[in-house]
């Protein structure tokens, strides 16, 4: 739903990291519930949006309102806000390490850092192979800081027959991981 008079907010963070075919399907998760949904598009990740999806964040589903990267007076720049989580999907590596080294360049950076302050999920879908040793201490940096790493790696075990339905079975992890409950999804050991 997109009202937002009702239901908890989260925020929805776009980066310019590879790995837009899984923004749609949790996009979809997150309308299923009755939450209200935010969102940060950064330079790049508008431009990688593009390429790959043939899409401008505007054309996304559910989000009820986009915030300029570059306004730091911003709601999300704020833990008055009431965020109840946030999600950065695709994280780039150079947003995970402003992220863990708690820099405020941009609004992305700003509101992932009010969100590890107040204590609240944040989740960081990192996108990026192979990892380097910068990489993965940014990683671990972030960790310790209170995010959860949830690189974009599908559950096979379901046996999804093409793309889209690994997408899916990834973002079921990703509103497993934020917290939505009571979605209809298959999971490991389902029989049917």
């Amino acid at each position: 739903m997109n009202n937002d008079a009702i239901g908890e907010k989260y925020l929805v963070a776009v980066t310019g990291a590879s790995g837009m075919l899984f923004l749609q399907p949790f996009l979809r998760l997150l309308g299923e519930q009755d939450v209200v949904v935010h969102g940060i598009c950064s330079d790049a990740g508008r431009e990688v949006l593009s390429f790959e999806e043939g899409l401008n964040p505007e054309d996304l589903p559910v989000v009820s309102r986009w915030f300029d990267l570059h306004d730091i007076s911003a709601p999300p720049a704020s833990g008055s806000s009431g965020y109840a989580g946030m999600v950065v999907l695709p994280c780039s590596m150079g947003t995970l390490a402003a992220i863990a080294c708690g820099l405020s360049i941009n609004l992305i950076h700003r509101a992932a850092d009010v969100l590890l302050k107040e204590r609240k999920k944040l989740i960081l879908a990192v996108r990026e192979t192979p990892f380097n040793r910068n990489h993965l201490q940014s990683m671990l940096k972030a960790h310790d800081a209170g995010a959860i790493i949830c690189p974009p790696m599908p559950g096979f075990y379901l046996k999804p027959k093409t793309l889209a339905e690994a997408a899916e079975t990834f973002a079921w992890r990703l509103a497993d991981q934020i917290g939505l409950r009571g979605m209809s999804r298959k999971r490991w050991g389902d029989t049917d």
